[in-house]
C-alpha cells in the first residue's frame, strides 16, 4: 500500500526521488507520484517511475505518467521518451509508441533523434509489423537521419524474423564494407535465429566467421550452439563447441552452459560424460540452481546409479534448495527402477508431508510398485489417489492394467478395466493394448477380440499397439487366416501397420513353412513402401533354412549384401547353421572365417554355431 505524502508537505525533487526509491511496489510509487505536488517532480523523478513500470510489465500505467509530464509541461531529455517507446515496444504496443514518437516535442519538449527512430523501428518488429518497419526505415532519409549500427542491427532482426537469413548475412557483409563494424549483438541475432530454425551448420559457420572478423563470441553464443546441436542429437558437434569453450582464455561456462550440457548429454545417453561435467562444475565452484540438480539427478537415475542420484539429492537439500515435484518424481522413479521399494515409501512420506506430489507422482509410484511385483501396495496407492483429491488420468489406468496383467492378475485387470469403462473414465489405447496383450499371452483370443469391439464402441481407433499383440496371438496359435484378416481390417480402418506388424506375420508363416503366404506378406509390405530391415531378412532366411530351402536363403543373403546392409551375428548364425544342416560345410566354413575377419561380435548362438561346424567336420572325416 502506498504511503501518501502528508498534505502541505513539500519535498525537493532530490528528496522525493529518494522516497520513491525506498518504495518497493511500483504501483505504490506511481500513486506517490500522482499525489505529489508538481514542484516535487523532475525529469529524473518521472524517469525513475517510468523505468519501474516498464521493467515490471506494467506498461498499461505508463500513459498516466506521460499525461502528468504533458500537463506539467516538464522538459525532459530524449532518454525519458526513449524509456516510454521501448516500454511500449517490449509490450507489443506499437500504436502507443508511434503516438509518443510523433508528439515528443509537445510531451517531452525534445525532438526524436536516431535512438528514438531505432526504438520505434524495433517496436514495429516486436509486433511482427515487418512491412511497416521497412517503410519507416525508408523515412529515415526523408528525415535527414543517417542510420547507425543500432539501426542496422534492427534491420538484421527484421530479416531474421522473416527468415530471410541470406539477406541478414548480406547486411552483415555490407556493414563491414561500409565501416559499420557489426558487433556481438549483430552476429548473435543471426546466430540465434539460424539455430532456432535448425540450421546448425550455418550457425556454426557464422560462429567461425565471428572469430575471423575479431568479434569474440560470448558465453551465450556458445550456449546457443551447444543446445542446438544437442537438440539435433549431434553429440560430436556439441562436444566440439564445448571443448572450444573450456579452452577459451576469455570466455567461461556459466550455469546455463552446464545445464545445457548435462541435459543434452542425458538425452544422448552419455552418462559418464555427465559425471565429468558435474565434477568440473563443482571444481569451478559454479553456483547450481534447481534445474542443474534436477538434470544431474535425472541423469544418474537414467544410468541406473540411484545411489549417486541420492547423494546429489541430499547435497541439494543441504545447499538450501527445496526439491520440486519434478525432482521428487525423478528420485521416486529411480528408487523403483532400482528395486528400492522401502526407500521409495520413505520418500513418498516426505512428499506427502511437503504436499509436493501430483498425478504423475502417483503414476510413477504405482508403476514402480507393479514393476516390483507389489500389486497389493499398488492397489492401496490407487485407492489413496482417489481420497487425495487427485484425478486419475489415462496413464494411470494404462499403468494399472499393464501391471496387473504382467503380474498374472488377469481377471482382476479385466474387472478393473470394465469398471473404468462403466464409470466413463479417461481411457486411451494403452490400457486396451495391455489388456489384449495379456489375454493373448494366456491364449484367450476370443476375449482379446471382444476388447477390440469394446474399444470401437467407446470411439477409440485401432492402432498398432493394440493390433500387433493380437496378430502375434493369432500366429502363435496357428490362426493365420485370422491374423491376415486383422491385417486387412487395419488397412480398411486406416490403422497404420508397422514393420513390427509384418515381421510378426512373416515369422509365424515361415515357422509354419507357409512360405507362399510369407512372400505375399513381404510383397504387400513392399507395395506399402516399407523396406525390410535386418529382422525381416533374418526371419525369412531362418524360415527358408528350416524348410530346407538353403539356396533361396543364400539368394536373400546376397540381396542383403547387394543393398549395402551389414549382416549381424544373428543373420550369420542362421545362414551358417542352414549350410551345415544341408551338409555344405565348406561354404559354412568360408562364411564363418569371413565373419571373424569382419569382427562380427559373437553371442551364445555363435558358440553353438562353432560347435555345429566342428561336429560337421568330424562327422565328414569319420565318413
Amino acid at each position: 500500500m502506498a504511503h501518501h505524502l502528508p498534505k502541505n508537505q513539500l519535498l525537493s525533487p532530490k528528496r522525493f526521488l529518494q522516497r520513491l526509491k525506498a518504495e518497493k511496489n511500483p504501483l505504490s510509487a506511481l500513486a506517490l507520484l500522482i499525489d505529489s505536488p508538481s514542484r516535487s517532480r523532475s525529469p529524473d523523478v518521472f524517469h525513475h517511475v517510468l523505468r519501474r513500470l516498464v521493467d515490471s510489465r506494467l506498461a498499461a500505467h505508463v500513459d498516466r505518467v506521460v499525461q502528468l509530464i504533458r500537463a506539467q509541461d516538464c522538459k525532459c531529455p530524449e532518454d525519458v521518451a526513449l524509456t516510454v517507446i521501448k516500454g511500449y515496444a517490449k509490450n507489443a504496443m506499437p500504436e502507443e509508441a508511434l503516438d509518443v514518437f510523433r508528439n515528443m516535442g509537445e510531451i517531452f519538449g525534445c525532438e526524436p533523434g536516431i535512438r528514438s527512430y531505432n526504438s520505434l523501428l524495433n517496436a514495429f518488429i516486436e509486433s511482427n509489423q515487418w512491412d511497416r518497419a521497412e517503410s519507416f526505415f525508408a523515412y529515415f532519409k526523408t528525415a535527414g537521419l543517417a542510420p547507425n549500427l543500432q539501426t542496422y542491427n534492427v534491420l538484421i532482426k527484421i530479416s531474421c524474423k522473416k527468415r530471410h537469413f541470406e539477406k541478414a548475412k548480406e547486411l552483415l557483409e555490407w556493414m563491414w564494407d561500409n565501416d559499420l563494424k557489426p558487433n556481438l549483438y549483430s552476429y548473435g541475432t543471426v546466430l540465434n535465429a539460424l539455430a532456432k530454425t535448425g540450421d546448425l551448420l550455418g550457425a556454426y559457420e557464422l560462429f567461425d566467421e565471428m572469430y575471423e572478423r575479431g568479434v569474440m563470441p560470448d558465453v551465450t553464443s556458445y550456449n546457443i550452439l551447444i543446445d542446438g546441436f544437442f537438440r539435433k542429437r549431434d553429440y560430436v558437434k556439441a562436444s566440439e563447441v564445448w571443448e572450444r569453450l573450456v579452452k577459451s582464455p576469455s570466455v567461461y561456462p556459466n550455469v546455463v552452459t552446464y545445464n545445457v550440457m548435462i541435459n543434452g548429454l542425458c538425452k544422448c545417453g552419455k552418462f559418464s560424460e555427465i559425471l565429468e561435467v558435474w565434477k568440473r562444475m563443482k571444481g569451478n565452484k559454479r553456483e547450481m540452481d534447481l534445474f542443474t540438480y534436477s538434470n544431474v539427478i535425472h541423469a544418474f537415475c537414467e544410468s541406473g546409479n540411484v545411489d549417486a542420484a541420492e547423494r546429489v539429492y541430499k547435497e541439494m537439500a543441504a545447499s538450501g534448495l527445496s526439491p520440486d515435484v519434478v525432482v521428487y518424481n525423478t528420485m521416486l522413479n529411480g528408487f523403483c527402477r532400482a528395486g528400492k521399494v522401502v526407500e521409495s515409501f520413505e520418500l513418498w512420506k516426505v512428499m506427502e508431508k511437503e504436499g509436493c506430489h501430483n498425478i504423475r507422482s502417483y503414476n510413477t509410484f504405482i508403476m514402480g510398485l507393479l514393476e516390483n511385483g507389489k500389486v497389493d501396495e499398488a492397489i492401496l496407492m490407487w485407492e489413496q489417489l482417489h481420497s487425495s483429491g487427485c484425478h486419475a488420468d489415462s496413464t494411470t489406468f494404462g499403468v494399472m492394467v499393464k501391471g496387473m496383467c504382467k503380474n498374472g492378475y488377469l481377471s482382476k485387470a479385466i474387472r478393473f478395466l470394465k469398471g473404468a469403462e462403466d464409470e466413463r473414465a479417461d481411457l486411451d489405447n494403452s490400457a486396451y493394448s495391455s489388456m489384449v496383450n495379456g489375454l493373448c499371452k494366456e491364449g484367450r483370443l476370443d476375449e482379446a477380440v471382444s476388447f477390440l469391439g469394446r474399444m470401437g464402441k467407446r470411439g477409440h481407433k485401432l492402432d498398432p499397439h493394440v493390433c500387433n499383440p493380437l496378430i502375434d496371438g493369432f500366429v502363435h496359435n496357428g490362426k493365420f487366416q485370422d491374423a491376415i484378416h486383422l491385417l486387412k481390417v487395419m488397412n480398411s480402418t486406416s490403422c497404420p501397420q508397422t514393420l513390427v506388424t509384418y515381421n510378426i506375420l512373416i515369422k509365424g508363416l515361415c515357422k509354419a513353412e507357409q512360405f507362399g503366404k510369407a512372400y505375399d506378406v513381404v510383397k504387400e509390405m513392399l507395395e506399402k513402401g516399407w523396406q525390410p530391415d535386418m529382422i525381416t531378412y533374418s526371419l525369412l532366411m531362418d524360415g527358408l533354412c528350416k524348410g530346407k530351402k538353403v539356396d533361396m536363403s543364400l539368394e536373400l543373403w546376397r540381396l542383403v549384401l547387394a543393398k549395402g546392409l551389414k549382416p549381424d551375428i544373428t543373420m550369420h548364425n542362421i545362414i551358417i547353421h542352414g549350410l551345415c544342416s544341408a551338409g555344405r560345410v565348406d561354404a559354412a566354413l568360408q562364411l564363418f572365417s569371413k565373419m571373424r575377419e569382419q569382427n562380427c561380435s559373437p553371442n551364445l548362438s555363435y558358440n553353438k554355431t562353432s560347435n555345429l561346424i566342428y561336429h560337421c567336420i568330424i562327422s565328414r572325416k569319420c565318413r
